[in-house]
């Protein structure tokens, strides 16, 4: 795995998969935490409340470490964990992706659930556009007024992200630096006098 970028989806998409009367209804999403992937679930519920199941599987963190799949009634193993291995075929993370499925009257056995709810999200994920992400640390930068500009052209340079701004007595700026440019930013920042940074919790 690539210790500097991850790979993603860049917008929600949504595809549909017919079975045997059944109706597979997939939706990926990008989520960076599993708040963002409660909420969504319940949207689904809302806007599907004929449907039997909504099953689902997420992974989240630029390392992928954090993951949940759930079968939501189905058998054991024939909805999550081929949705997650769809993911994963792919390499992404901070994703989620429900499938939901309306009842057709036929039974389609655990292999006919796996491939349906496999290619479901399948299909789904060809129409989500995958990106390239940096792998950022946060840190927090403390510095006078008249230092923006300064500070500002290393982080634009740089490609950082500005996470959060706020200013009193002195700016403090939350910035994401990308892994692989890390030492760069650090010694340009350590040029510009009365600065401070450290690492900040996210």
């Amino acid at each position: 795995m690539d210790p500097f970028h991850y790979y993603t989806i860049e917008q929600p998409a949504m595809a549909e998969f017919k079975e045997r009367g059944s109706k597979f209804i997939a939706y990926s999403y990008p989520a960076q935490n599993r708040e963002t992937c409660k909420k969504l679930i319940a949207l689904l519920k809302k806007e599907h409340p004929k449907a039997v199941h909504h099953c689902f599987a997420f992974r989240l963190g630029v390392d992928g470490a954090d993951f949940r799949v759930n079968d939501d009634g189905e058998p054991a193993g024939s909805a999550g964990r081929p949705i997650l291995g769809q993911i994963d075929s792919k390499g992404l993370t901070n994703i989620l992706v429900v499938v939901v499925r309306y009842f057709g009257g036929t039974l389609l056995g655990v292999p006919g659930l796996i491939n349906a709810y496999k290619t479901a999200t399948s299909l789904a994920l060809q129409l989500s556009p995958m990106i390239q992400k940096a792998v950022e640390l946060t840190y927090e930068i403390n510095f006078d007024y008249h230092q923006m500009n300064e500070v500002m052209m290393v982080v634009k340079q740089y490609n950082c992200s500005v996470v959060t701004q706020s200013a009193q007595l002195f700016v403090c700026l939350k910035v994401g630096i990308p892994k692989s440019r890390l030492e760069e930013v650090l010694h340009k920042l350590n040029d510009i006098q009365g600065l401070h940074y450290a690492t900040a919790l996210v």
